[in-house]
């Protein structure tokens, strides 16, 4: 099947639905002429409907009944990703998965009790319109946005493309605000940020499998070409279209590689057929280059079908800890003009047939697993892979590095209320405002500092803590990292992490020392003996 009409598989947060020309609803579909008496099962429930409907006691519609037993039936299946979604929910699940959205294309964060505008999206209305990093939203529509969240400035920014919203700003070094009028258009938030760091070594970090990621990936590989090794960082990614995981698959591997399969139920049918495969279509982008796939926990679905995938061939090297574990696909199918129902209809396996499926119960917690029982497959060069539920790292590493007296402190904020993530995003965008545009490092002022640590003490946070050179230290690495990105400095932002993130700065060290895949695979085994070696040696106490 070419992977341009893939609409119909949809994994963690996939969008499909039936074609427009169908010109009527799934249950329109389904009443035909042909179609079979109702069974004794459904004359039961259309009897229970209408006992409800016209007899019991609390009066509700029909369309409240319908609503409740479609939830109802849903929660009764073991399937844990099926949802019937209201419009509004929709409305989300589009604007996850895709990046659009009908707005003027800024990202808006509540800094010291102002909506700031926190970053401006390239080509979007109001980069247009010169609105800058910086700027305060003071009103909209000529309403004061005094006591507003995010939330409430959002939704009133945006609106249908084509309308026009009218801004109040103020920016500094100016009396007077600023008053502009944005026409609201389509708005496309990438989920690609890529960057060189150590020693000229490219990072990519892909947050969801959205449409477009394909080609962010392939403009990122293509800027960074003379890179000597490239990072593809998958942590946290909940994944998102099967056509675009095949398609970034596909950049880095030989054309007619096996990228995945599927198999899925005949409609209609108990039966299960293995009914789509895909291969690459395209040459390896970056052949010869060594390449690190990050993943953890979070990573899933889509994005375990790329690392999966990369991982079949022997073409990555991936670090990290066990991903999710989600090796089905979804369909969404129009209920009605409002309503869209997200349900399970198949089972994708990677290119060495394993299905890394891992299954839960219908509240997504892992059912209890036997490691033992795991299967094992092994590649072409001859590596032993797990295939029992989830992508298992070929370079397993822990990535907690916090110390004790660190979660000492963070318990003590959290209880007193401090709101230590806000106060940080605050003060990182007043650093990074003073030094944006002069070609400098971040680095914080000490004065500066201590003024904001004299503020988390009034929040609530005891001096104790905040006195101590290990909890100052840490929260300068909270700090330096978003300061960076503030400048756009995503390089160094990824650096600062670094010093504080295992399975990060072990894959920059890999790459700066090898120049080819079969190198970092040897690097990465003597790294897994050395740890092997040193768990060995350890003193066991009884």
């Amino acid at each position: 099947m070419n992977r341009k009409t893939l609409f119909g598989f949809v994994l963690a947060f996939v969008l499909a639905l039936p074609s427009a020309s169908d010109g009527q609803d799934l249950g329109r579909r389904r009443g035909t002429a042909n179609q079979p008496a109702a069974s004794p099962g459904a004359q039961e429930f259309f009897s229970v409907f209408q006992a409800i409907r016209d007899y019991g006691l609390s009066e509700l519609s029909d369309s409240t009944l319908w609503h409740r037993a479609v939830d109802g039936l849903i929660s009764e299946l073991d399937d844990p990703y099926a949802q019937a979604f209201t419009p509004d929910e929709y409305s989300d699940f589009q604007e996850n998965n895709t990046g659009n959205y009908a707005g003027i294309g800024v990202q808006i964060t509540n800094l010291n009790e102002a909506i700031t505008i926190t970053a401006v999206f390239r080509d979007t209305p109001a980069d247009r319109s010169g609105i800058r990093v910086g700027d305060l939203i003071i009103a909209v529509n000529d309403e004061s946005t005094e006591g507003w969240s995010t939330s409430d400035a959002s939704n009133v920014i945006r609106g249908e493309v084509g309308s026009t919203v009218e801004l109040a700003l103020a920016r500094r070094g100016l009396t007077a605000p600023i008053r502009s009028s944005v026409r609201r258009d389509s708005v496309h938030v990438e989920a690609v940020e890529a960057d060189l760091v150590g020693s000229n070594i490219a990072y990519i970090h892909l947050d969801r499998v959205a449409r477009g990621s394909a080609d962010e990936i392939r403009d990122a590989l293509d800027e960074f070409s003379d890179a000597r090794g490239f990072i593809l960082d998958l942590r946290g990614n909940p994944g998102g279209y099967l056509d675009e995981s095949l398609n970034i698959s596909d950049l880095f591997l030989e054309e007619g590689a096996r990228l995945a399969s599927a198999e899925s139920r005949v409609p209609g049918q108990s039966a299960r057929s293995m009914d789509e495969s895909w291969s690459a279509e395209s040459p390896d982008r970056i052949p010869g280059k060594p390449v690190i796939v990050l993943v953890d926990q979070y990573s899933a679905s889509a994005s375990e079908i790329i690392s999966g995938a990369l991982q079949d061939h022997d073409r990555a090297l991936v670090m990290g800890g066990r991903t999710f574990g989600k090796g089905v696909f979804q369909n969404v199918f129009r209920l009605t003009e409002t309503r869209h129902l997200r349900l399970t209809t198949g089972e994708w396996y990677t290119p060495l047939g394993r299905s890394l499926h891992r299954p839960r119960t219908a509240q997504g917690n892992p059912l209890p697993e036997d490691p033992d029982d795991f299967p094992i497959v092994t590649t072409e060069s001859g590596r032993e892979l797990v295939a029992g539920g989830g992508v298992f790292p070929d370079l397993a590493i822990a990535n907690d590095t916090t110390t004790l007296i660190e979660r000492e402190f963070l318990s003590q904020i959290a209880s007193a209320g401090v709101p230590v993530a806000q106060r940080i995003e605050e003060f990182s965008f007043s650093q990074a405002a003073q030094l944006r545009g002069q070609d400098a490092e971040p680095a914080i002022d000490p004065v500066a500092f201590e003024s904001f640590l004299g503020d988390l003490a009034e929040d609530g946070a005891e001096r104790e803590y905040l006195d101590d050179a290990q909890i100052r230290a840490y929260l300068e690495w909270l700090i330096l990292p978003r300061m960076a990105r503030r400048m756009d400095m995503i390089g160094r932002a990824v650096e600062f992490r670094s010093q504080r993130e295992p399975v990060l700065a072990e894959a920059i060290r890999l790459l700066g020392q090898v120049e080819t895949p079969a190198e970092l695979f040897a690097a990465a085994d003597r790294v897994s003996q050395d740890s092997q070696d040193v768990r060995a040696e350890a003193p066991t106490i009884r």
